[in-house]
């Protein structure tokens, strides 16, 4: 590796280190409903992700980004509502996850960018809904980031 390979590895290297950092930070100081909207902005962008991959027919950045998404919205999204206290809300919010994620699977399996546009659109239209339930404006959810 000459030097000049080696300065970019080291500054990519740095970058990702401070996005990182930034990262657990936001995360560390935010409060339950801006780590709510982290969860959808991860998982929307994991998903925008999957569609470049797809778009460029690379199968294997697919199957990863679209892991993520699945991963955010069962083990995170979905994992969060509170049944008990939700009723049929959150019943319905439940079966809607189950949705984006049977779509987001079906997007995997047969390269389906419809399949992922539509996962999108859904968990677009209720990332949209919470933030403006809990008030947190678009300023406010992209600084999240």
């Amino acid at each position: 590796m000459n030097h000049t390979s080696l300065q970019s590895a080291r500054k990519s290297h740095s970058a990702q280190a401070y996005v990182n950092i930034g990262l657990e930070t936001q995360v560390l100081s935010a409060s339950s409903e801006q780590l709510i909207t982290l969860l959808f902005r991860g998982a929307l962008t994991t998903i925008a992700k999957a569609k470049i991959y797809m778009q460029n027919s690379n199968i294997s950045g697919q199957g990863s980004a679209i892991s993520k998404a699945i991963e955010i919205v069962d083990s995170g999204l979905k994992a969060s509502i509170d049944r008990e206290a939700g009723g049929e809300l959150a019943t319905n919010l439940t079966a809607t996850y189950e949705i984006i994620i049977r779509n987001l699977l079906q997007a995997n399996l047969h390269s389906d960018v419809e399949k992922l546009e539509l996962a999108e659109r859904l968990l677009s239209e209720i990332g949209d809904a919470w933030q403006t339930a809990v008030g947190i404006n678009h300023k406010e959810a992209s600084s999240a980031l």
